[in-house]
C-alpha cells in the first residue's frame, strides 16, 4: 500500500529539496525555449528525450516492459494527468506570462491536491494540512510579489497555469490508486512513453513541427537540459518520494521552488536577496513544519511533560516538608 501522506522523514525532505532544483529549472528552460518552439512542439521533445534518456538506464537495471494494453493503462493515465495535460497548459501559459509569475501559479498544487484527495474520499480534512498549504501560497505570495507586466491576455496565461496545476492534484490522485508498487524508473520511463505517442499526435496535428525552422544552440541546450534534468532525472526522484512518503507529499515540492530559485540566483548569480524574500522563505518553512506535523506534536507534549515535572516537584517538596516517615 501507499503511505498515508502525513509523515515525510528526512531522506525525503533532502529529495524535495533536490525536486524543487530540477523542477524549478523548467520555468527557466521554458522560457528559454519558449523564444524559438511553439509550445505543445517543446512539450513533445521534453517528453521524447527525457524518454530516450530512460529506456537505457531501464534496460540496464533489468526491468521489463508492459506485455498488455492493461498494463499500459496505469502508465498513459499518470502520463496524460502528470505531463500531458500539466505541461502543455504551463507551456501555453507561459507564453502569456512571465516564468516567475507560472512558478507561483504552480505553488497551488498542494492545495488542489488537498482538495482532490478530500473529494475522491482519499483522504479526510484536517485543518493541519489545509493551513499549512494556506500558508504555504501565502509565503509564496510573499516571496515573489506581484509585480508583473499587466499585459491583456494575462488572464488567460493565468487560467492555463492554475489548470496544470489541477491536472497535477488530479495526477496524485492517479499515482495513489494506480502506481501500488511500481519501481520508480519504470514508472517514470512508462509514463513518458506514453506521454511521448500522445504528444506527437498532439503536436503535429496543431503545430505540424517537421515545417519548423531549425533552432539555434541555445534553444537545443534549453530542451536537453529541461529533458534530461527537469523530466528524466525530476520524475526519478518525484515517484521515488510518491513510493516512500505518499503523492501528496510530494506536491509540497512547488512550495519550495521558488524559495530554491532565488537562493541559486545568490549563490550562482550573486543577486541580492530582499527582506520580503528572506520573510516570504521563513513563512514556506513554517507552512512546511505545520503541514509535517512533528513539531506541533512536540509542542503539544510540551504542556503535559511540564505539568508532571511540576507535579513531581510538587510531591518531593510535599514529602521534604513532612519529614521522613516515622516507624
Amino acid at each position: 500500500m501507499l503511505p498515508s501522506d502525513h509523515r515525510i522523514d528526512a531522506r525525503d525532505w533532502s529529495l524535495l529539496a533536490v525536486l524543487s532544483i530540477l523542477w524549478g529549472g523548467s520555468f527557466f528552460f521554458n522560457g528559454a525555449a519558449l523564444r524559438e518552439l511553439p509550445p505543445l512542439t517543446l512539450v513533445f521533445l521534453r517528453v521524447a528525450l527525457g524518454a530516450a534518456i530512460l529506456v537505457p538506464l531501464l534496460r540496464m537495471q533489468g526491468i521489463g516492459f508492459p506485455t498488455s494494453w492493461v498494463g499500459w493503462m496505469p502508465f498513459v493515465a499518470i502520463g496524460l494527468l502528470n505531463n500531458v495535460i500539466p505541461f502543455s497548459l504551463i507551456a501555453i501559459g507561459q507564453t502569456f506570462i512571465p516564468s516567475g509569475l507560472a512558478s507561483i501559479l504552480n505553488a497551488t498544487t498542494p492545495m488542489f491536491t488537498v482538495v482532490v484527495m478530500i473529494a475522491a474520499g482519499q483522504e479526510g480534512f484536517q485543518v493541519r494540512r489545509t493551513a499549512g498549504v494556506a500558508l504555504g501560497l501565502a509565503g509564496v505570495i510573499l516571496l515573489r510579489g506581484w509585480g508583473f507586466e499587466t499585459r491583456p491576455e494575462q488572464g488567460l496565461g493565468i487560467l492555463l497555469c492554475l489548470g496544470g496545476a489541477l491536472s497535477y492534484g488530479f495526477a496524485a490522485l492517479a499515482a495513489r490508486r494506480l502506481l501500488k508498487d511500481a519501481a520508480p524508473l519504470g514508472t517514470a520511463t512508462f509514463q513518458l512513453m506514453a506521454s511521448t505517442v500522445m504528444m506527437a499526435v498532439v503536436a503535429g496535428v496543431v503545430e505540424q513541427p517537421w515545417l519548423l525552422p531549425m533552432p539555434s544552440l541555445t534553444t537545443w541546450l534549453a530542451v536537453l537540459s529541461l529533458a534530461a534534468l527537469s523530466t528524466a532525472l525530476a520524475y526519478i526522484v518525484f515517484f521515488q518520494i510518491v513510493r516512500r512518503s505518499g503523492a501528496s507529499n510530494v506536491m509540497l515540492v512547488t512550495l519550495l521552488i521558488p524559495v530554491t530559485a532565488i537562493l541559486l540566483g545568490w549563490l550562482v548569480l550573486d543577486e541580492p536577496i530582499s527582506g520580503r524574500e528572506i520573510a516570504g522563505a521563513i513563512v514556506i518553512g513554517s507552512a512546511l513544519l505545520v503541514i509535517d506535523g512533528r513539531v506541533l506534536r512536540v509542542l503539544r507534549k510540551l504542556p503535559a511533560a511540564s505539568r508532571s515535572l511540576a507535579t513531581g516537584k510538587a510531591g518531593r517538596c510535599e514529602i521534604e516538608k513532612r519529614g521522613p516517615n516515622p516507624r
